[in-house]
């Protein structure tokens, strides 16, 4: 491809408020972390970060308050070099928060308050594509009237969607049917989907098949550190990707980081088989260091991490 990739994004921006703890809490219980950590994220704004990253000339559509907290994101988003012209501001509405505890070994809790993003619609859809995009993400973290509606726009003009459905809303299954270019889903998101458990990279591979079954033209099933597995148009049988070894410390954004690498790998002409690998070399470097935006990486990251050299120049 001549020059950069150009992603849409289609999803949310909230402001996370994030606590370490030796360990993550029973019911009813509390656990003392030392300090909290407020940094801009929301899976929307975060694809958008990493895949500017990583490359792309982004383009981010969403919503946030009438408050500091959305003045915040959108400047965080302005200083990554990602268009954040398409952000609308909605009075009357808060902008979303994210309350995440990490424990020890990098794993994670997350409460949304989903706040402003709950507002997205027919205007955002629209100003998401309003300009030329290779490729448009959309994520989940917004109401499913609104994902339908880009799903079926961007369909009519021609634009490859992925859609990340994360969370899995109760209408997943009828937003895949309806034909999707590529899902990403990670296990438990399958497992909603396909009303059954999927757990490992072998369970991970018949979810992405059955995936297909029920209408993605190329499905991606996520197993966090054990890889991903792919089952395409092209390879309806499918293929898996074992994970990368590394010190993981925090698994807040990895999802959000193979995602973004995903995209941007297959706007720039990579081959799906090898795109998902870069995928999980980027998602797994993302787990080496705190913070959700704050440890999205760029290819140099993903190299001295994990060997993988980004495959996009």
């Amino acid at each position: 491809m001549a020059g950069r990739p150009r992603l849409a994004v289609l999803g949310s921006l909230n402001m996370d408020i994030s606590v370490a703890v030796p360990r993550l809490p029973a019911p009813g219980e509390t656990v003392l972390g030392p300090a909290a950590v407020i940094a801009p994220g929301g899976k929307g704004a975060n694809q958008a970060v990493a895949a500017a990253r990583l490359g792309a000339a982004v383009r981010m559509a969403g919503c946030t308050g009438a408050d500091d907290f959305g003045a915040a994101l959108v400047a965080s988003l302005a200083a990554e070099h990602v268009n954040a012209g398409a952000v609308r501001e909605v009075t009357g509405s808060a902008t979303g928060v994210a309350l995440i505890t990490i424990d020890a070994a990098g794993e994670n809790m997350i409460t949304v308050a989903v706040g402003a993003n709950g507002e997205a619609g027919s205007a955002d859809v629209e100003a998401a594509l309003s300009q030329p995009a290779d490729l448009l993400i959309i994520s989940a973290e917004i109401p499913v009237a609104a994902v339908r509606a880009a799903l079926a726009v961007a369909r009519a003009a021609g634009i490859t969607c992925l859609l990340n459905l994360a969370p899995a809303p109760p209408e997943a299954a009828g937003l895949v049917s309806d034909g999707v270019d590529w899902l990403v889903v990670n296990e438990p998101e399958a497992a909603a989907l396909l009303r059954r458990p999927v757990a490992g990279l072998n369970g991970a591979l018949a979810a992405a098949r059955d995936l297909r079954r029920i209408g993605a033209h190329n499905a991606v099933v996520t197993a966090g550190a054990g890889g991903a597995a792919l089952a395409s148009h092209a390879d309806a049988d499918g293929a898996v990707v074992a994970g990368l070894s590394v010190r993981s410390v925090d698994a807040v954004g990895a999802g959000d980081a193979f995602v973004a690498a995903l995209a941007v790998a297959l706007a720039g002409g990579i081959p799906a088989i090898e795109a998902v690998r870069a995928a999980c070399a980027a998602g797994a470097t993302a787990t080496t260091r705190r913070g959700t935006q704050d440890a999205l990486p760029r290819p140099a990251d993903i190299l001295a991490a994990t060997g993988v050299r980004w495959p996009l120049a």
